[in-house]
């Protein structure tokens, strides 16, 4: 097992190492070692310190592999001298001095049709803004005759 890469899996922000816990034998059985990182989730520094350690940790050539969440992770943690290469599964994916905040920041989680379909009003300051509307549901009480 030592000639192939050894490979540590970071998880998203709501979960922790044992989703990858399917993942994990498959890996294993094909030769490789395999660890998932059970990160703090305290803070990205913390998160990435903790990846860190845990790449050095594993000696030898290491591929780091981070979902959602663990995709910021692994760009960080991914200057450990031993890390190969780094894998994005559905993860954020930041570039040089790029934050998390700053990739959400643009973000509109409502779906297009739905933005599209709110009516625009103008502000004070005389920008469009988008009217937020609340899901709450009208009743009115008929009687038939």
């Amino acid at each position: 097992m030592t000639d192939k890469i050894n490979i540590v899996l970071v998880h998203g922000a709501f979960g922790d190492g044992s989703h990858w816990r399917h993942i994990i034998p498959r890996l294993y059985q094909a030769g490789h070692r395999v660890m998932a990182a059970q990160n703090p989730l305290t803070s990205l520094a913390d998160d990435v310190a903790n990846t860190r350690k845990l790449a050095e940790w594993m000696g030898g050539p290491t591929l780091l592999v981070g979902h959602s969440y663990g995709g910021a992770v692994i760009t960080g943690a991914g200057h450990a001298t031993n890390v190969v290469g780094l894998v994005y599964i559905a993860a954020f994916a930041p570039a040089e001095g790029e934050s998390l905040s700053s990739i959400l920041a643009g973000f509109d989680p409502r779906p297009a049709w739905l933005v599209s379909a709110l009516p625009s009003t103008t502000t004070s300051c005389g920008t469009a803004r988008t009217r937020s509307t609340t899901a709450s549901a009208r009743t009115s009480t008929t009687t038939s005759r």
